[in-house]
């Protein structure tokens, strides 16, 4: 290791030195906890354990689980040996689950006992898996956990560094197929680092663990937790009523928001009249209505912010009062700027590209030369999204390119192509655009716009069904309305504004 390198290995280190009897996690469901002292003693057996199982430097390791103990233990083990972690969304179907895992090749995976059966049942489409582990509990018909904890092995890495890569999380699905975003080492610090800053996390801090750990917001806010010196409380399914009363018991002080969560622990909280003034800091992605809401309730602040898993979850941040509707000003060790279709930069209070760099810009996408040159052409990652500026340096989101369109339902991103690309498989069917409108539990919803073939019917449920079962039930459409003629424009194509104008309510 360099001098000049810091890894979030070296972090572990660091904290079980400087906070080595404080406990930095605890798993709601069963009450088990370590210290940071025990955390590293752990993550060191495991990784002595993964080191006798062929695992070195820069290869895979999927995990497909939801959060628990033992899937941060993974990150940290990882850490040690210079692996790189690859987590897959447990709600993907099972196709998209093992085009995750063969896209980076994944060596080894750890899985849940509930979602064993997609890769015992597809062990053909992944030639690159050696062998599949427990995660949670040692349950599981898979290899034990417990197997990789024995102790006195000798680990076998190489050197590793801050810009080595860490983390691989694919994302939404350009044109119908998902990219693999590579995090190294320095991006996760960097992101802790501007998170501690910005919202002023302490050892004092409890962070509710609810977002999952394949999901940057999730795994960064657990991260920042432990940097800091603080406690994650995990929880591995979301329920309002429990939450609020963990909030008041357990004394929370910081979450990642996304709609409707804060809406619903506010509403849990106020019938079972519980106490959440604890919560002094939430970030994310909430309406006014429900950010003021809060505000008044708790007495805490809400932050807002911009950013992307290819900005490792961050490119600007501000208190949502500093300038309400805006996503805050620049990070600090980060550049933003606005550009038009020929990269030149805007004027302020005009609408551009939102390009930045720094160090929180990721690796680029895993075996894809030709989209990273595009990506960060002049020097800048483009992030496909639209932004403004006004006169004071805040950041206004303003949508999307029309070639990276992007729907957020609940904070998960979901391309319309890809749902378009399922939706004309359905024989009744013959031409469809998707588009995002306003919901009032989702924030934003799916809509799937549908011509059908001559002589044939659908029913909404019918389509609705259909796509739930070909991928991610998250991406299925909400809505769907039947027209009899989709407008085209001059060329022959579908023209997506004039859809947008005429359907684009829920």
């Amino acid at each position: 290791m360099g001098l000049y390198d810091f890894t979030f290995y070296d972090l572990i280190k660091r904290n079980a030195v400087a906070f080595g009897s404080r406990v930095c996690w605890q798993e709601v469901d069963d009450g088990r906890q370590l210290t940071f002292a025990e955390y590293k003693i752990r993550v060191d057996l495991l990784a002595g354990g993964l080191s006798r199982a062929g695992v070195v430097k820069g290869d895979r390791i999927g995990v497909l689980g939801k959060n628990s103990l033992e899937f941060f233990l993974v990150y940290g083990a990882a850490a040690r040996l210079g692996a790189i972690v690859l987590p897959v969304n447990w709600r993907l179907s099972a196709d998209e689950v093992c085009y995750n895992l063969n896209d980076c090749q994944s060596k080894i995976v750890f899985a849940d006992a509930e979602f064993q059966h997609i890769l015992e049942g597809n062990r053909e489409q992944l030639p690159s898996v050696e062998a599949c582990y427990n995660l949670k509990g040692d349950l599981g018909d898979a290899l034990k956990f417990t197997s990789l904890l024995e102790v006195g092995t000798q680990i076998n890495s190489g050197e590793v560094a801050s810009t080595d890569g860490f983390v691989i999380i694919h994302t939404a699905a350009v044109a119908g197929r998902p990219r693999g975003a590579l995090l190294s080492h320095n991006n996760i610090l960097c992101a802790d680092m501007h998170f501690i800053h910005c919202m002023e996390f302490t050892p004092k801090d409890v962070n509710l663990n609810l977002l999952p750990l394949f999901h940057v917001a999730g795994l960064f806010m657990a991260t920042s937790t432990f940097h800091a010196g603080g406690l994650s409380l995990n929880i591995s399914k979301f329920e309002a009523k429990e939450t609020a009363r963990l909030i008041e018991d357990k004394g929370a002080t910081l979450f990642f928001d996304f709609p409707p969560i804060l809406d619903s622990i506010l509403k849990a909280a106020a019938e079972d009249n519980r106490d959440i003034s604890s919560l002094r800091a939430i970030v994310g992605l909430g309406t006014p209505e429900v950010i003021e809401q809060f505000q008044t309730v708790s007495g805490g602040s809400y932050y807002a912010m911009y950013g992307q898993t290819e900005t490792s979850c961050l490119a600007t941040i501000g208190k949502y009062d500093d300038r309400p509707g805006s996503a805050g000003k620049v990070i600090m060790l980060g550049d933003v700027q606005l550009v038009d279709e020929h990269d030149t930069v805007v004027a302020f209070g005009e609408v551009g590209e939102i390009s930045v760099k720094g160090p929180m810009v990721f690796m680029g996408y895993w075996g894809l030369p030709e989209d990273n040159a595009y990506a960060f052409r002049e020097g800048w990652h483009h992030t496909g999204d639209l932004g403004r500026f006004d006169e004071d340096g805040f950041l206004f989101y303003a949508g999307r390119k029309a070639e990276k369109e992007l729907i957020k339902p609940g904070g998960e991103n979901v391309y319309p192509a890809e749902v378009e690309k399922v939706i004309l498989q359905h024989s009744a069917v013959e031409k469809t655009v998707v588009i995002g409108v306003p919901d009032p539990k989702w924030k934003e919803g799916i809509k799937a716009v549908c011509q059908l073939q001559e002589g044939k019917t659908l029913t909404a449920a019918e389509l609705i069904a259909f796509v739930g079962e070909r991928i991610a039930r998250f991406k299925k459409p909400q809505y769907v309305e039947f027209v009899s003629e989709l407008p085209m424009k001059e060329d022959g194509s579908l023209d997506r504004v004039a859809v947008k104008s005429l359907y684009g309510e829920a």
